[in-house]
């Protein structure tokens, strides 16, 4: 996975973390849990506000 599979990021997040509402996370703390799901082979750098901010409401929507 990379930092613009934004869906596929969301569903792995909602199956680990199936107790935690996306809306409250912290980007910071979003961005280490993206880093540390298994298949995530990304640059830490590659990702800003934007991207972040894909994966939150894709997550978002997986929760709904």
């Amino acid at each position: 996975m990379k930092w613009t599979d934004s869906r596929e990021i969301a569903i792995a997040l909602a199956d680990r973390y199936p107790d935690v509402d996306p809306k409250s996370v912290r980007f910071t703390d979003l961005r280490g849990w993206v880093m540390g799901l298994e298949g995530f082979s990304d640059a830490p750098d590659r990702s800003g506000e934007k991207i972040l901010e894909a994966i939150q409401m894709a997550w978002i929507e997986e929760a709904d």
